[in-house]
């Protein structure tokens, strides 16, 4: 499942901050991540309120396997932020990860309410309906005596669903 949208979209960027998070994301990803921690906590003490620096936190919380800590960052991004697509989407990433494939499709499908175009929550939720399909075959494998038609259909699922990125990769 490829991740998540660049750092955030215009709405978000209109609070105050986006340059700090870009230039702070920058010094993560240029070798200088403790900086860059210390920045960022910095930046959120003055600015807490601040949508674009919570959200780079959740996605270096994700990429540092903090995955309950970043979940819950975007959680309450979704909550404070509910016109912003891309706290749900980086959080179904994190539920797809953990196997919640459910509530990775509801995310997504929020994600896509707020943002029909958002090209990320359509592939992320392609990849999580690939699984459910896979899951959905195979339990109706299980049910009853299998059919090939059943059987092809499920090995399509199950092929295409190991095509699929690992774990879903990090937010971002």
């Amino acid at each position: 499942m490829p991740l998540l949208a660049a750092l955030l979209s215009p709405a978000a960027q209109a609070t105050e901050g986006p340059a700090d998070a870009r230039a702070i994301e920058q010094q993560y990803r240029h070798g200088d991540p403790a900086q860059a921690l210390q920045r960022l906590n910095t930046a959120l003490a003055a600015r807490p309120g601040d949508a674009a620096l919570r959200f780079l936190q959740g996605v270096l919380l994700a990429e540092g396997g903090q995955s309950s800590q970043a979940a819950a960052t975007f959680e309450r991004l979704t909550q404070e932020f509910p016109d912003l697509p891309e706290p749900h989407n980086n959080l179904a990433v994190l539920h797809a990860a953990a196997g919640r494939l459910d509530a990775a499709r509801a995310a997504l499908e929020t994600a896509l309410q707020l943002d029909p175009a958002y090209r990320a929550a359509h592939e992320n939720l392609g990849d999580v309906y690939v699984r459910l399909a896979a899951r959905a075959y195979a339990a109706a494998a299980d049910a009853a005596r299998p059919e090939p038609a059943l059987q092809r259909k499920l090995q399509l699922a199950r092929d295409l669903a190991r095509s699929l990125p690992a774990a879903a990769g990090q937010p971002r």
